[in-house]
């Protein structure tokens, strides 16, 4: 059994608009998007995953052009500009054994969340420094690593794109 994956991290992007995430036994945590927009990040990293990773998939991530304008042009999430919210999601890296989920390609859990922490902070930074996010008030939210967790989510149509790192 492999237990070495040619990627390293799976991220799925979701345009949307008013997310709620709710630890299992915590408050709701409110998005509010400018302008009703924004996106979810569902993140997870597989074995062999390191720091050096983190730089690349947060680029990636916040300058892809996936947001749609009014005008229907596609503009990134910095661009638009709009909030993030990020959910550890463990369950992107199952591989399905017979009838069963195995999850054996996942990172440890320590590392997991170390990885989940850099990678917020990251994300954090990168709109903090971006002038059209900071002038718009927009915020960086994010789940707890480990947790079960309860998420609503109104979108304006599946726009759902998964990118391998």
């Amino acid at each position: 059994y492999n237990t070495i994956p040619y990627q390293l991290c799976d991220a799925v992007y979701q345009r949307c608009s008013v997310p709620r995430l709710q630890a299992r036994c915590g408050p709701w945590c409110h998005i509010i998007w400018p302008v009703q927009r924004g996106l979810v990040i569902y993140i997870c990293f597989f074995r062999g995953a390191n720091e050096e990773l983190i730089p690349k998939m947060v680029n990636t991530l916040l300058n892809v052009k996936l947001s749609e304008t009014e005008s229907g042009k596609y503009v990134s999430v910095l661009d638009l500009p709009g909030s993030v919210l990020i959910i550890p999601q463990a369950t992107l890296g199952g591989r399905l054994k017979g009838r069963n989920m195995q999850y054996h390609n996942n990172t440890e859990k320590e590392k997991g969340m170390e990885l989940y922490s850099l990678f917020v902070t990251q994300c954090e930074k990168e709109l903090a420094a971006n002038t059209k996010c900071a002038e718009a008030g927009v915020v960086v939210r994010y789940g707890t690593y480990g947790n079960r967790q309860v998420l609503k989510l109104d979108t304006n149509g599946p726009f759902t794109h998964m990118i391998e790192f």
